[in-house]
């Protein structure tokens, strides 16, 4: 597992067990945001890369201080600002960032209260922080998405167009993603009228509004959860034909035994990957130390190994040099590595076509 997962799982852990004692802004510092920092590879011990209390001269009022500004070839890049976890993020905070990121060479700003981290930038004018963030995220739960986009932050990799590239596409996902999660735990009245307008034809009441918002919050979640069932469905029956020809060499050897986990394991990887690349050249083989999953059953086109057979279990990618193997509690953390599964799928899939072109 790369550092930064590792750093951030142990964050996550820590904001899981111990969030009701980062009641301060000093300890959401020390407990989150320093380790954070740490993990995207800055400094932390080194004033002159990672300048604590920063003031700018330039600033009108006096005494005001940013919590910590980020030196990258001794420019400034990045202003961070903490507020206690149990603070609800809100733009009035934004009013020390906003004024110290138009005068000085900052490029982007983080707010956080130790949970949630909002990544700010001046996509809409130069210089002038957005009141918008352009990427928000939950350090207890990162998806694969949101640890691409983090890796562009780090100090050996940073690349400012190369965040600027995404940061706008972000920022409206980012925001219509806040609009419909909000909708499905609290449907405003405008949304419940709009969606019941050919289904309700009686006169809405304030106890009927009351019965068709329950309703609609209901409706909402079940079409969610209709649509996941129905594309796992759908590549669970593709699977189906193929686990019935896997090669378990039982005869043998019978000490390899092929488990229902690394069955699942198997059909939900060939379920993330099954539009980039043809499901039927998906194929389990299963060994001893590892259930290797790949591409025409050749074992030099791996797709993913699955190390389940140990107290401590992984899976394997391969979408870099070598296998990278990255811990799963659940088999649902396999979706977190989407991305990079159907990168590699995409990868064999692109090769075929060239043998096929020539």
């Amino acid at each position: 597992m790369s550092s930064i997962e590792e750093s951030l799982r142990a964050i996550a852990e820590r904001v899981k067990s111990h969030s009701s004692t980062m009641a301060t802004e000093e300890a959401v510092k020390t407990a989150v945001v320093l380790p954070f920092l740490r993990a995207l590879g800055y400094d932390v011990f080194d004033p002159s890369e990672v300048v604590p209390e920063f003031t700018a001269d330039a600033v009108g009022k006096k005494g005001e201080k940013v919590d910590y500004a980020i030196k990258i070839d001794n420019q400034i890049r990045i202003l961070i600002e903490c507020k206690p976890i149990s603070v609800a993020l809100e733009r009035k905070h934004l009013d020390q960032l906003y004024r110290y990121f138009s005068v000085t060479d900052a490029k982007f700003a983080i707010l956080t209260n130790g949970r949630t981290f909002n990544f700010y930038t001046d996509l809409e004018a130069p210089n002038k922080l957005d009141a918008r963030p352009f990427l928000v995220f939950d350090i207890s739960d990162v998806q694969s998405g949101i640890l691409s986009e983090l890796r562009k932050f780090e100090k050996a990799t940073f690349d400012v167009s190369n965040i600027l590239a995404t940061a706008e596409r972000l920022k409206y996902t980012s925001g219509i993603k806040q609009v419909i999660s909000k909708l499905i735990e609290e449907p405003s009245e405008e949304f419940v009228k709009m969606v019941s307008h050919d289904v309700y034809e009686g006169r809405i009441t304030a106890p009927v509004r009351e019965m068709l918002t329950a309703v609609v919050r209901t409706a909402f979640r079940e079409v969610i959860m209709d649509t996941v069932k129905s594309r796992l469905s759908s590549a669970l029956a593709e699977t189906q034909e193929v686990i019935e020809k896997i090669d378990v060499p039982v005869a043998e050897d019978p000490e390899v035994i092929t488990t229902e986990e690394e069955v699942e394991g198997y059909m939900i990887v060939k379920a993330i990957v099954r539009e980039t690349i043809s499901a039927k050249r998906v194929v389990m083989r299963d060994a001893k130390s590892y259930c290797a999953i790949l591409i025409d059953n050749n074992n030099r086109k791996p797709l993913a190994r699955l190390h389940f057979n140990r107290s401590v279990k992984y899976i394997g990618l391969f979408d870099g040099e070598n296998e990278e193997r990255l811990i799963v509690d659940t088999l649902d953390q396999i979706y977190e590595y989407t991305d990079r599964l159907r990168a590699t799928a995409r990868k064999y899939a692109a090769e075929a076509a060239k043998i096929a072109a020539e």
